[in-house]
């Protein structure tokens, strides 16, 4: 995970190393995501999420569409 302080941040790192432009998350975001997916980490019973179980709790946050796409649909 890169950290960037704007847009033109992002545009100016990735056209200097000749990158394609990925997926972006806002701090409340990331926040949201980490808040999320290790909400149950120190349970005793933790199990790794399954494709289906990740990909629910990205669109639980409203991270959707193909990039955040795990299971074939």
């Amino acid at each position: 995970m890169l950290l960037f302080r704007s847009e033109e941040h992002v545009e100016r790192w990735r056209t200097e190393r000749d990158l394609p432009r990925g997926m972006s998350l806002s701090v409340p975001q990331q926040w949201d995501l980490a808040r999320v997916w290790y909400a149950d980490r120190a349970d005793p019973d933790w199990k790794r999420k399954t494709p289906e179980e990740a990909e629910a709790v990205f669109a639980s946050i409203g991270l959707t569409g193909e990039f955040w796409s795990l299971v074939q649909h």
